[in-house]
C-alpha cells in the first residue's frame, strides 16, 4: 500500500510539473478581448472559432522573400477560417469550414475603416478577430465562445516541432498559377514523386496554401476544379495528419519544442485559460484526427461588381448544414448573407434537430460544381464526412 501511494505521488508530482511548465508556455500567448463572445455553462458545448492569418508582420527577410512583405501587403486577413464545436458530455468534436471569399455584410467594424461592408468575410478579419466573431454570429446565428488565430509561421513551425507530418500522396503535385500570361508556383508547393512521405513545415504550409493545386496524371497536369473548396480539404486532412502525429509524441523534448516554437505564432481571446486548454487535451487524448467530423458551409461562385469573385451561400443546403453542425436552434440572424448583386439571402434555420440536412460536400469537375451534397438526419450522431477527391494526399 506504501508503495503503492508514492507511486500515485510522484504521478502526481509530475503532471503538476507538466503543468506549471503549460503554463509558464502559456503566459507567452498574446490575449485580446473578444465582446461578442457567448459565455458557456460547463458541461455544454461550445464553439472555438480557428482563424488562420495572413499577416505578414513580424516576419525574417526570408519569410518576406516567400510570403510577401507586410508593405506589399498589409493589413491581415482571416485565410482560414473554421468552427469547432466541442462537447464535453459526449467527448465528441465536429468542425465547419467557411470559404474565406463568402460574400457577406462586414459586422463590429470600426468607423475608421476603409472596407465596404458588402465584402468578403476574410475582410472583417482587419479588425481584428472581435469583428470576425462578430461577423460570423450576425450572418449565421452560429454563438462563438473562443477563437484561436495562428499565422503562416505557427503552422510552419508546429510541423517541424513535430518532426513532419506524413502524408500519401496519390499523384505528384505542384501549385501552378498562369493568370496573366506567366506561369508561377505560388505557395511553392512541389511533390514530384507519388507515395507516403513526410513533409517538413515548408512543405505543409505550402500544402495548406495551394490555390492552384495540380496533379500530374496520364501524361499531363491537370488542375483541381474546386479551388478554394478543394484547399479546405486539403487543410483538414493535414489537421488530422498533425493531430495523429501529435497523440504519438510522447518525447519530453519534442514537446517542450513544440510549446516554445509556436507560443509566439498565435492569439487567443483573453477567457481561453491555460486550464481549458489542458483539460480538452486530457479529454480528448484518445480522439483521433481521421474521426473529426468535417463539415463545409454550402457556396456556389459567383462575380459581385463590388467585390470581385466571390462565394454566395446556397440558403437551403447552409440552414440546414448549420443545423446539423450545431445540433440545436442559432442564434437570431442580424445581417444575413448577400448574394452576387449584394442582397440579403434569408437563412431559415431549422428549430428542431429532425430535418434532413446536406451533411458534405463533393468535388466535381467545373468551377463552382463542388457543392454535390449528401443526405443525412441532424439526429444522426456521426455525420459523414466531407469528400475527399482521389487526387488529395491523405494521412499515412
Amino acid at each position: 500500500m506504501r508503495a503503492a501511494i508514492a507511486l500515485v505521488v510522484v504521478l502526481l508530482l509530475l503532471f503538476a510539473a507538466g503543468y506549471g511548465y503549460f503554463q509558464y508556455q502559456w503566459s507567452k500567448v498574446a490575449s485580446s478581448p473578444c465582446t461578442t463572445c457567448v459565455a458557456v455553462p460547463a458541461g455544454q458545448p461550445y464553439n472555438v472559432l480557428l482563424i488562420g492569418s495572413d499577416s505578414r508582420a513580424g516576419e525574417t527577410a526570408a519569410q518576406a522573400q516567400e510570403f510577401g512583405s507586410a508593405a506589399s501587403t498589409s493589413g491581415q486577413r482571416s485565410d482560414t477560417i473554421k468552427i469547432v464545436r466541442v462537447d464535453p458530455a459526449t467527448g465528441t468534436a465536429s468542425s465547419l469550414s467557411i470559404p474565406r471569399d463568402t460574400y457577406v455584410t462586414l459586422s463590429g467594424m470600426p468607423a475608421s475603416t476603409q472596407l465596404d461592408s458588402h465584402n468578403k468575410i476574410n475582410a472583417a478579419f482587419d479588425a481584428g478577430p472581435d469583428a470576425l466573431v462578430r461577423t460570423i454570429e450576425s450572418t449565421f446565428g452560429i454563438p462563438i465562445s473562443h477563437f484561436i488565430s495562428i499565422d503562416f509561421f505557427g503552422l510552419q513551425d508546429a510541423v517541424d516541432a513535430l518532426g513532419g507530418i506524413n502524408m500519401d500522396f496519390p499523384y505528384p503535385v505542384r501549385d501552378q498559377d498562369c493568370s496573366g500570361g506567366v506561369c508561377n508556383n505560388n505557395s511553392g508547393l512541389n511533390v514530384p514523386t507519388a507515395g507516403c512521405q513526410t513533409l517538413n513545415g515548408t512543405e505543409a504550409l505550402a500544402l495548406s496554401r495551394s490555390r492552384y493545386f495540380q496533379y500530374y496524371a496520364n501524361g499531363q497536369w491537370i488542375s483541381d476544379p474546386t479551388s478554394d473548396i478543394g484547399r479546405i480539404q486539403r487543410q483538414n486532412l493535414i489537421i488530422s495528419a498533425a493531430q495523429d502525429k501529435a497523440k504519438s509524441t510522447y518525447n519530453p523534448l519534442r514537446l517542450n519544442s513544440l510549446f516554445s516554437s509556436v507560443v509566439h505564432d498565435f492569439s487567443k481571446d483573453d477567457a481561453l485559460s491555460a486550464g481549458d486548454l489542458f483539460s480538452l487535451a486530457e479529454r480528448y487524448h484518445a480522439f483521433s484526427g481521421s474521426n473529426l467530423a468535417s463539415y463545409l458551409l454550402p457556396t456556389t461562385g459567383a462575380t459581385s461588381a463590388a467585390a470581385g469573385d466571390v462565394e454566395v451561400v446556397q440558403p437551403t443546403e447552409a440552414s440546414a448544414v448549420i443545423a446539423q453542425f450545431l445540433g440545436s436552434s442559432a442564434q437570431p440572424i442580424v445581417t444575413p448573407p448577400l448574394n452576387a448583386y449584394g442582397d440579403p439571402i434569408a437563412l431559415e434555420l431549422p428549430a428542431t434537430t429532425t430535418t434532413q440536412v446536406p451533411a458534405s460536400a463533393t468535388p466535381a469537375t467545373s468551377p463552382g460544381a463542388g457543392r454535390a451534397l449528401l443526405t443525412a438526419s441532424v439526429s444522426t450522431p456521426a455525420p459523414a464526412p466531407l469528400s475527399i477527391p482521389p487526387y488529395d494526399p491523405r494521412p499515412c
